[in-house]
């Protein structure tokens, strides 16, 4: 395969996280959203290194101090002065694309999920990143709207996504399920789409992506959201979409094997009461481990479980995600991993 986007389990140099400031919409609880990010990068940092941008000089010294005080080693850390409008680095970072043997990191355009919020500054933030030094290879600028969380790579030319988001006339209008395709093989090497063409979570601004509804695990397994609850608005729609994944096939015409998660109680916002999108399919596959968002649920210790036995050899590290929900994403929109080969020996900050 001449071109492949690769998939998360692919050996990695870092992960990327965009640090909040005081002017973004976590301001109201920003002590608490630094707790979650601080044992983000204490877990991470466990395994590989961690490449933050941080909104200023004073920021980037303040959590040099407090990561050296908590054990992370100096060189599993990398802070980068730039200033961005949130911290979902899922959707404004770069993807990675291996292209005739050399790794190349697309850069496409956000638009705030479809014109949904302010994001002038985190749509060039892997531009001011590639000037800073940080790249080791080149950043092509693609032209076209996309999320990180949009899509799914098995790294074999299949990709699984949501018709909901990658058709949303929001994204990129004009362009039909034929010419998406297109653009897809094109950019990714993708000889395969799946879509979902069910599935949604309240509370949730991204328009279906599917990382908070289905992954892949490896290339023969995906795991993905299951509402147990006929009582719950969601079971509709989530059983349409388990009956959607069932049927799927890989390339050689065998079934998926599939893994249900659990379903939390709904989590709730606590000034207004609307429902928060709490889900364990927004986990992160880093070297060695897998970080799982939790939720202070009775269904946390199963969801564990659950992508244990879809990980085989890798630690499972649950991150208390009660503060990601609150901005309506979780763990893995948090995130953006960097394969091997993405980053210079040494960053200019």
């Amino acid at each position: 395969m001449a071109t492949r986007l690769l998939p998360e389990w692919h050996p990695q140099d870092a992960v990327l996280l965009t640090w909040p400031s005081q002017e973004s919409d976590w301001a109201s609880m920003l002590e608490r959203i630094e707790s979650t990010l601080e044992a983000m990068v204490v877990a991470i940092a466990r395994y590989q290194s961690v490449l933050i941008s941080v909104p200023t000089p004073l920021v980037r010294t303040r959590l040099e101090r407090r990561f050296a005080r908590l054990g992370v080693p100096t060189e599993r850390l990398r802070l980068v002065v730039a200033e961005t409008d949130d911290t979902w680095a899922r959707d404004h970072g770069p993807l990675a694309v291996e292209h005739a043997g050399r790794l190349v990191l697309h850069d496409y355009e956000f638009t705030g999920w479809g014109g949904k919020f302010p994001a002038a500054r985190d749509n060039t933030l892997t531009r001011r990143l590639a000037a800073a030094g940080v790249f080791a290879g080149p950043v092509s600028e693609r032209g076209l709207v996309l999320e990180g969380g949009a899509i799914e790579s098995d790294g074999e030319g299949t990709l699984l996504t949501t018709e909901a988001c990658l058709l949303n006339p929001n994204r990129n209008p004009g362009l039909d399920r034929r010419a998406v395709e297109e653009w897809l093989h094109q950019d990714f090497g993708v000889n395969r789409v799946l879509w979902l063409a069910n599935g949604h979570l309240e509370g949730d601004d991204t328009d279906s992506h599917i990382d908070t509804l289905a992954r892949f695990c490896d290339p023969g397994t995906i795991a993905y959201v299951c509402c147990d609850d006929d009582q719950d608005p969601h079971y509709p729609a989530l059983s349409a979409m388990e009956e959607e994944l069932k049927a799927l096939r890989r390339a050689d015409g065998q079934p998926y094997r599939l893994v249900p998660l659990p379903w939390p109680s709904p989590c709730r916002d606590p000034e207004d009461g609307h429902r928060l999108p709490a889900t364990y399919a927004n986990f992160l596959i880093i070297n060695g481990a897998v970080l799982v968002p939790t939720y202070a649920d009775a269904a946390d210790a199963r969801a564990l479980v659950a992508l244990s036995g879809a990980f085989p050899g890798r630690d499972i590290v649950p991150i208390d995600c009660r503060s990601v929900i609150r901005q309506h994403g979780s763990l893995h929109c948090l995130t953006m991993q960097l394969p091997r080969n993405s980053l210079t020996a040494t960053t200019t900050c």
